[in-house]
């Protein structure tokens, strides 16, 4: 079983959370402590993208 780190999509550091390749991610709140950034993101087969929120 594959384990990767998931990377901040903002600013790229390597954040304390691990993924496998059986991890399903919808709507995970993804908050980056190096960039104090917040953004939605999904995952499924070790494939990170970022859910972009329509403006209120």
């Amino acid at each position: 079983m594959r384990t990767e780190w998931i990377c901040c999509p903002i600013c790229g550091g390597k954040i304390r959370n691990r993924i496998r390749e059986d991890t399903i991610l919808k709507n995970y709140p993804f908050y980056c402590p190096k960039c104090k950034q917040e953004v939605l993101i999904e995952a499924k087969n070790l494939q990170i993208s970022v859910i972009k929120e329509p403006d209120a």
